[in-house]
């Protein structure tokens, strides 16, 4: 058995708790993981309240939270080449990250390189990967300027290191008491509240050419304002109202490609994740709470526990 955070029902944080659950076992194209270390994210807790984009599967009660790890492969799946026990990846989990031991799609895995450390790599899968191609997605030409909103956050703070990597300034929308770490990542802060556009125009005087939106709702419809062309609009928080604007939701995420290269940065040193907090895996809650109340600047991660126990090896 292992441990794992789970929630039993859709609501709020009462729904979460540990529970022992079996070790699941690595189907065709599966890797075992003994996770190391798993990242926080806020649509962890919006799956936990029930929200589900549609389309998406339905979700099998309890279900372990989690959308993204990195640890050490425990085991194969049948058919699996090219990894081997004892291997260190990182990908996009199928079972839940928050557990001592999770399934990987070994299609979807990545390798982990030993300057990348396990708290860094765990935060990679969803929040970089969106970040990097976010800004990949708008092509904008060397020179422009790419305004993100809601630059705080995980997706924002990848961002901003990507853009300026691409030859791109950017003025970024936060929190007041986010604006020396937002500045310290080279962009130009602008606080974040009604009467934005206004604020961004004084900042930029010779215009905006790209909008990441990572805010929605009346946010979203200010930045849009700002552009001449709306295809150069992306949202990773309002896909219904950057549809209705003449933009786009941000892509998927989930590409092994977009994935590799982010840890490639990563490993150079061109991008740094901004793990901010690390909470070991006992604080589960107070992990998710921290990032539920939508202030965390940076990446929140769990440390996990020494793997359970040997879980066994499937042959390929």
């Amino acid at each position: 058995m292992q441990k794992a955070y789970v929630h039993s029902y859709f609501g709020g944080p009462e729904a979460e708790h540990f529970a022992d659950l079996p070790i699941p076992a690595p189907g065709p194209g599966q890797l075992l993981l003994a996770v190391r270390a798993a990242g926080v994210n806020p649509v962890d807790w919006k799956r936990r309240s029930g929200r589900r984009p549609a389309g998406a599967p339905e979700v099998l009660l309890p279900a372990v939270m989690g959308g993204e790890a990195a640890g050490e492969v425990a085991a194969l799946g049948p058919g699996v080449t090219g990894f081997a026990v004892g291997d260190a990846v990182l990908g996009g989990p199928s079972t839940g990250g928050y557990a001592q031991y999770t399934l990987l799609a070994a299609d979807a895995a990545v390798r982990k390189p030993a300057e990348v450390s396990w708290t860094d790599a765990a935060v990679l899968p969803i929040a970089a990967a969106t970040g990097y191609g976010a800004v990949r997605r708008l092509a904008l030409p060397r020179g422009a300027t790419l305004l993100i909103t809601g630059v705080g956050g995980g997706v924002g703070v990848a961002a901003a290191q990507v853009a300026p990597h691409l030859g791109l300034s950017v003025v970024g929308s936060a929190a007041e008491g986010k604006r020396a770490a937002v500045e310290a990542l080279g962009v130009v802060h602008v606080a974040s509240g009604p009467g934005l556009a206004a604020r961004v125009r004084a900042a930029a005087p010779a215009g905006i050419d790209g909008v990441l939106d990572l805010v929605g709702g009346q946010v979203l419809h200010e930045a849009a304002g700002l552009l001449a062309d709306r295809e150069r609009l992306v949202s990773g928080a309002d896909r219904a109202t950057v549809g209705a604007l003449g933009g786009a939701p941000v892509g998927p995420v989930r590409d092994p490609r977009l994935l590799g290269a982010v840890v490639e940065l990563v490993r150079t040193g061109v991008l740094d994740p901004m793990v901010t907090r690390v909470v070991p895996f006992a604080r589960a809650a107070e992990a998710v709470r921290a990032v539920e109340g939508g202030h965390t600047l940076g990446k929140v991660v769990l440390e996990m526990p020494p793997p359970a126990g040997p879980p066994g090896v499937a042959a390929p």
